[in-house]
């Protein structure tokens, strides 16, 4: 069935998300804060633009955000020109920014006292996931939402899971952050240590990738990480945000993220060296000064 849908947000991720929704055959109005990105993905894929957000999610069956952080989301949202002034009744928003669970249950009170429905629905699978629409979902919200929403969502997915009450989907993108940000830090320990013992880090990846060690950051990043080039995906500046949210979500619950808090201070110097746009996989660069 085609449906009216809004996207809010035309960055690494939105602009490949919103396209698979278009070459999906729905009707989709695009709103970003660069206006020329909206009139770059136009000339690529079938829709239009609005010049707000509040414009875009008019008359939208579904309307998608896919911002920076809380303070963007809530700009594109309750804000002056936000689509919670004209999103109608009965639609779903579905928001994809990785945020506070603070802000999805804020998002989820406001939409349900105005009669439409709120998922957030954070994303991971980096901008190569984006680009081939195969994205894995972690989605939180009620089940009547999930339901009308699942169909498009599965334009851009590859997997997705309604996890639990509003705010879940966002606790599951932290989980998902603290596990890759160890399994970086290991991969780079040991690709530094068997180059430091003057091992073919290629031939020793063919043999371990295929027993316990292996992992997605192994089989995409070990060759990148040995030939000492960033320039494939999720940026060391956005892990640092998603790994405070992350911390700041620990002193709530009162659980303890010590080899996290490490690990984020290693991205800090990574920042430092220059890398605040290299792929998470430049821990390895802490070996290399």
């Amino acid at each position: 069935m085609t449906c009216k849908v809004a996207f809010i947000g035309l960055g690494v991720m939105g602009y490949p998300m919103a396209g698979y929704i278009s070459k999906a055959g729905h009707k989709v109005t695009v709103y970003n804060r660069t206006t020329t990105k909206a009139d770059k993905w136009l000339a690529e894929y079938k829709g239009v633009k609005a010049e707000t957000p509040s414009k875009a999610a008019e008359g939208a069956d579904f309307v998608f955000t896919c911002v920076g952080n809380d303070n963007d989301l809530s700009e594109v949202t309750i804000g002056s020109n936000g689509i919670y002034n004209t999103i109608k009744k009965g639609a779903v928003h579905i928001d994809n920014t990785t945020a506070s669970a603070e802000i999805a249950r804020k998002l989820y009170k406001s939409s349900k006292a105005h009669d439409w429905g709120f998922l957030d629905a954070p994303v991971s699978g980096g901008q190569a996931g984006a680009e081939n629409g195969a994205l894995t979902v972690m989605i939180g919200g009620d089940k009547e939402d999930f339901e009308k929403a699942k169909d498009v969502i599965d334009c851009y997915s590859k997997k997705m899971k309604l996890l639990g009450k509003a705010g879940s989907g966002q606790l599951a993108k932290m989980v998902n952050q603290i596990c890759i940000a160890g399994l970086v830090q290991g991969l780079s320990e040991g690709i530094n240590f068997g180059m430091k013992a003057g091992l073919n880090m290629e031939d020793v990846i063919e043999v371990i990738s295929k027993g316990a060690a292996q992992s997605w950051q192994m089989d995409n990043r070990y060759k990148t990480m040995i030939d000492d080039k960033f320039d494939f995906g999720f940026a060391v500046d956005w892990m640092r945000k998603d790994l405070k949210i992350a911390m700041d979500e620990a002193k709530n619950n009162g659980s303890l993220l010590p080899i996290t808090e490490i690990i984020d201070k290693y991205y800090g110097e990574v920042q430092e060296l220059g890398g605040k746009r290299w792929d998470t996989s430049s821990l390895i660069k802490r070996f290399r000064k």
